[in-house]
């Protein structure tokens, strides 16, 4: 039986007061107490399904080819990129709430299921508007599985073990992104385009499952009633951030895909739509949504902001690159998909390998302020070196050029993301998780977007000063309409072909090159902080863990602040909600009057502290998305 002055916890419980609790005579463990082995199965599910997520934000960029030969379409085709990343961008910051509504389990199993269904489609469609409309669907999923990952993750560790496990993390990310291309030509090559997504839908059960049978720690919380829970979910913002990003894609389609002029009425009522729309959304978010996506007083702060923005630059810069670096080896190299996508592999083991030494450096020094400067400019190397590529460029300049990107960007994500949430609260973190990644979806799909725009229309003037006759026009069409034309084209309109897929791509670099730049500048404002200062200053002996168990088996009643009302029974004050020096005097109080004579103080019932289960709800009903453990979006 534990006795009145035996510590309440050991090992990683010594860190701060225990989140246990009891819920029909069953121990529910808090995200850091429990064991090993748990925590491990836990990561293996969530790392599969980032990997997978990951791999389907690239895999389309060296299907592309086949897909729009297939169907004849290939100046459509990039809406298989923008389609996902819409989604993506739109959904994404819905997570960070539902991770607190559904519980961490739900969030994640939800966004699982939707990609795997996505996914499952795609490979099953028989039309690109089906292939298109189930890209969407699988985004909806996709963000939701990284925002997800980094909030359980940011549960189970404190901030400065979470640098060395999001730098593990990472490398699942930069992994399945880095692989999507090579895996996606290699089995397109060999076995069709559709099995490039049939063949991931045993790992999205794997990934389900672990999550399902592991993820059931409890977290801060206490519960309110489903309608309640419900109307605090930001529809409004949701559906203006989806209006104003889509109309902006269809602006872009129609204006440099289409080459309909500024004067026609698609490109004039898309462009409308999507500036009101833009501004329907901000007004949603400052003054109309009881929870926003884009959470007001973060944007009140200067080190989110400044993080947001280097974010969607930096997703901006990757993106530009991943969907057309492997292009250019099939259309100006004229290799094949398999042999283009493999390009992207050095991309993928730099990513890895800078994702780990960022996690390492991190940890070790509880810095990331010379790390991000250090490193941070390597990607604006590559891209100015991806932008001199050439037909005579050798084979140094063609597979080792991109190395910089992947390993710059990084340890710039990791950095980034361990200084937004080194300036925030914990209570805060899902929501701040969700802000970072709503700029990082927004720079994705503009990164696409705007680059097929760029590629489009220069694509187009290039093909126009070079090919004349009566029958232009209808060879300029075969031409951008499918990229696989050109290593069959007869040896003059190929090498036209190849000088302007080349000339167009290598613009698209350059000005992937100016955003990295800008986003390195952007960061130079962000702050330096000791990543130990958000632990509690509680030693390891035993005298200062005097935290102790009744008798009864119930936290010490005696050990906590109390907020003492004459009309009421005293009620304790919530650990989480204690400042440093409240612990630090609670453990003092609690350490000379441990020996006093009971019967000298006055006795107080012990309440029981609620909890949020990473689950769905406990026996205190349905999660509450509102509630001040959990942090709420408008402060």
């Amino acid at each position: 039986m534990a006795s009145e002055r035996s510590p309440l916890l050991q090992d990683r419980r010594e860190r701060g007061l225990s989140t246990s609790s009891s819920i029909n005579g069953k121990p529910k463990l808090g995200p850091m107490e429990i064991s090993a082995k748990n925590r491990r199965a836990i990561l293996a599910g969530i790392w599969i399904a980032t990997f997978l997520g990951s791999l389907n934000t690239t895999l389309v960029a060296t299907l592309i080819g086949s897909i729009s030969s297939e169907y004849q379409s290939a100046n459509q085709a990039s809406w298989l990129g923008t389609a996902y990343l819409l989604a993506t961008c739109t959904f994404t910051p819905l997570y960070g709430r539902l991770s607190n509504v559904l519980g961490r389990r739900g969030a994640n199993q939800t966004a699982v299921f939707f990609a795997g269904l996505g996914v499952l489609c795609c490979g099953l469609s028989n039309s690109l508007p089906m292939l298109i409309a189930a890209r969407f669907f699988g985004g909806i999923g996709g963000g939701g599985i990284f925002t997800t990952a980094t909030i359980i993750t940011s549960d189970m560790y404190t901030l400065r073990e979470r640098s060395m496990t999001q730098g593990i993390a990472a490398i699942f990310n930069g992994a399945g992104m880095g692989l999507g291309g090579p895996l996606g030509g290699y089995i397109s090559d060999r076995w069709g385009w559709r099995w490039a997504f049939l063949i991931q839908i045993p790992f999205f059960i794997v990934a389900f499952t672990l999550t399902g049978m592991n993820l059931h720690y409890v977290t801060p919380g206490k519960g309110k009633s489903t309608k309640e829970v419900l109307k605090r979910i930001d529809y409004l913002g949701s559906a203006t951030l989806f209006s104003a990003v889509g109309s902006l894609l269809l602006f872009l389609s129609y204006k440099y895909n289409e080459e309909m002029s500024f004067s026609s009425k698609p490109v004039i009522i898309s462009l409308c739509c999507g500036i009101g729309m833009f501004i329907m959304f901000v007004i949603a978010e400052l003054f109309v949504a009881p929870e926003p996506v884009l959470a007001p007083f973060l944007l009140k702060q200067r080190v989110p902001v400044l993080v947001g923005m280097s974010n969607f630059m930096v997703s901006f810069c990757n993106f530009s690159v991943m969907y057309f670096f492997p292009m250019y080896f099939e259309t100006v190299m004229l290799t094949s998909a398999s042999t283009a996508g493999a390009h992207l592999l050095p991309n993928s083991l730099s990513m890895s390998c800078g994702s780990m030494f960022a996690g390492w450096v991190m940890a070790k020094t509880g810095r990331y302020k010379v790390l991000s400067g250090v490193f941070g400019i390597f990607p604006f190397v590559a891209t100015i070196m991806m932008s001199r590529l050439s037909e005579d460029s050798g084979p140094f300049a063609q597979w080792f050029s991109i190395i910089p990107l992947g390993f710059g960007n990084a340890v710039v994500v990791q950095a980034t993301l361990i200084a937004l949430l080194a300036h925030v609260d914990r209570p805060t973190m899902p929501v701040a998780t969700g802000f970072g990644q709503l700029f990082r979806g927004i720079g994705q799909v503009s990164g696409v977007a705007f680059s097929s725009a760029v590629f489009q229309s220069l694509l187009y003037d290039e093909l126009s000063k070079r090919i004349t006759g009566p029958d232009a026009a209808s060879t300029i069409s075969r031409i951008r309409h499918s990229s696989k034309l050109v290593a069959r084209l007869e040896p003059t309109l190929k090498q036209y072909a190849r000088d302007s897929y080349g000339i167009a791509l290598r613009r698209v670099f350059f000005y992937a090159a100016c955003a990295t730049l800008t986003a390195y500048i952007i960061r130079m404002a962000i702050p330096d902080k000791n990543l130990d200062e958000e632990e509690l200053p509680v030693r390891r002996s035993s005298k200062r863990h005097s935290i102790h168990r009744r008798s009864t088996g119930n936290l010490a009643a005696a050990s906590l602040p109390v907020d003492i009302d004459s009309q009421r029974q005293p009620r304790m004050q919530s650990p989480e909600r204690m400042s440093p020096n409240e612990m630090e005097d609670a453990i003092a109080g609690d350490e000379v009057n441990s020996d006093a004579d009971t019967a000298s103080t006055p006795t107080l019932q012990a309440q029981p502290i609620r909890r949020r289960l990473s689950t769905y709800s406990s026996t205190f009903g349905v999660e509450d998305l509102e509630d001040e453990m959990a942090g709420s979006a408008r402060q």
